[in-house]
């Protein structure tokens, strides 16, 4: 115990503000936008809760009494926990407002987590981000599009930001893992916890190659409230969200319009009129997002936030280039598939084969990589075929 201590009050010396800054985070009633106001007040944490010490900080009219109460003494057994967090291993960082490696984009937003929890490696806070993000039951070529754009965006210099989500989410991040690109996670929960828990060897990976980042301190839960403003936090420190396949009341459409809002851009991939989940990036669309057809289409914008984007060729994925080596029957099935999701009996009907003969095709069209059967019983093109 006694050379724990030690190391924490190392750190401390360092950076003697970063206990107040913890203790701030942890004051019930004092969120992003009333600690701003505070610190115009007083400019410090140290000021604020030595006015709270003093009885002055009630007299700005900001607090109710339980947070007056609360930062008069402070729960300083949460802040060392917190200081044990980052003391128990290299890649464990705290960042606060003030940090140098606080990621400059997400400060600039109207409320800012004042303090970031950091596992992996923080530089990345500060590179050129793009948000991928979507439905967390997305149709199998959602989820393949999400994979194969984080693969080529993680190959030309973008990092590849998401939530750790089911879905698109964790595709986008595995894409970017794949390319040996780079990835960051941010969560809605401490990082000493995943959620979803199935995630748990992906959190490993991303903090390994990469990093995840949360405004929870160690030991809090996932709750409803957390995941909206996780989201505020990936669409701030990118330059542009992504999103690939979603339905109406999805979770992704919050963060594209936390990306209006903050002033980045916004980019939506179209799909099928029949696909419930495009409907959400078509009302992006119809509201002034980007049509996404190739990656193309992004590097146009974020190109210059780059410093080579001679990974982009007339090739790269997404320029929908017609399949080869199939036979006349194969090709016939195709034709009729089109670029929708289809059932057998909508096959059966516009090829006019057999139930048996098309099963044979689709079966040896799915082992060529060439189609994909969905869960609802329907078949889909897969992307760029």
């Amino acid at each position: 115990m006694d050379n724990e201590t030690l190391v924490i009050d190392d750190r401390l010396a360092k950076h003697p503000e970063l206990s107040h800054w913890l203790a701030l985070l942890h004051a019930p009633g004092v969120g992003p936008i009333t600690l701003a106001s505070l610190l115009d007040h007083y400019q410090t944490p140290g000021a604020i809760l030595a006015a709270a010490a003093s009885s002055k900080l009630s007299q700005t009219g900001l607090l109710k009494q339980h947070s007056l109460k609360y930062l008069s003494n402070p729960d300083w057994k949460a802040v060392q926990q917190d200081l044990n967090w980052v003391c128990a291993a290299s890649d464990h960082h705290i960042l606060t407002l003030d940090s140098k490696d606080y990621p400059a984009l997400l400060r600039q937003i109207p409320d800012p987590p004042p303090v970031l929890f950091v596992h992996g490696d923080v530089s990345l806070l500060n590179t050129p981000q793009l948000a991928i993000v979507g439905s967390r039951n997305p149709s199998p070529a959602g989820a393949e599009t999400s994979y194969e754009f984080a693969h080529s965006l993680s190959a030309c210099g973008l990092t590849i930001t998401s939530g750790l989500a089911l879905g698109v989410d964790a595709a986008a991040h595995r894409g970017a893992l794949a390319g040996n690109g780079a990835t960051i996670a941010v969560t809605g929960t401490g990082l000493d916890r995943v959620y979803p828990a199935r995630h748990r060897q992906l959190a490993h990976d991303i903090a390994t190659q990469g990093a995840l980042v949360s405004e929870f301190p160690p030991g809090t839960g996932p709750k409803p409230d957390h995941f909206p403003r996780r989201n505020r936090i990936i669409s701030g420190m990118s330059l542009g969200t992504l999103v690939t396949e979603a339905a109406l009341r999805s979770g992704s459409l919050i963060t594209a319009r936390q990306a209006v809002d903050q002033g980045r851009e916004v980019f939506a991939i179209p799909g099928s009129i029949h696909n419930p989940l495009s409907r959400g990036c078509h009302t992006l669309l119809r509201n002034g997002a980007k049509l996404v057809e190739e990656i193309c289409d992004i590097i146009e914008e974020l190109g210059h936030f780059l410093p080579n984007t001679s990974c982009i060729s007339p090739d790269t994925y997404g320029a929908g280039t017609p399949e080869s080596g199939l036979d006349q029957q194969q090709q016939k099935v195709i034709n009729n598939l089109g670029f929708g999701p289809a059932s057998m009996d909508t096959l059966i009907e516009r090829t006019g084969l057999t139930a048996e003969a098309l099963t044979t095709i689709l079966l040896s069209l799915e082992l060529a990589g060439v189609v994909t059967a969905t869960a609802g019983g329907h078949y889909i093109r897969r992307p760029g075929k």
